[in-house]
């Protein structure tokens, strides 16, 4: 995978530990060759936010690391109660993602670079959702 959508200050998302990269599953199976041609690029909007998503991960790892698969493979794809885009204007080209019942990782997917930026994970906010870059 190319790194070269990876504009400073952002950086790749840490991948939860004991997850076997998506890319090493493409290539040990076959039948995951359409989804190479469709794996997206994760990165956090920044070092701080990199770090949010660790302390998820050490707090969820198992509903982190579905949601680590389905933004590489699938961040567009509605989960009822789980995966959705947000409403209104402020908010506009945001997704929200349901790890817990108490912690959400907030992104913007851009399906012309494939890439997905991350710009919240954490817990979820009392009032408003943080508002995408």
């Amino acid at each position: 995978m190319t790194h070269e959508n990876v504009v400073p200050p952002e950086e790749l998302l840490s991948a939860p530990p004991t997850q076997t990269s998506i890319a090493a599953v493409v290539q040990q199976q076959p039948e995951f060759d359409s989804l190479a041609a469709t794996q997206w690029l994760v990165v956090a909007k920044n070092r701080r936010i990199n770090r949010d998503w660790e302390a998820l991960v050490s707090r969820a790892p198992e509903n982190a690391r579905r949601c680590y698969k389905d933004l590489c493979t699938a961040p567009m794809v509605r989960q009822p109660k789980r995966v959705f885009p947000l409403k209104g204007k402020r908010y506009k080209g945001a997704w929200e993602y349901e790890i817990t019942g108490a912690d959400r990782v907030f992104y913007v997917p851009n399906p012309q670079q494939l890439k997905v930026v991350v710009y919240y994970a954490g817990e979820h906010p009392k009032k408003d959702a943080p508002t995408p870059p």
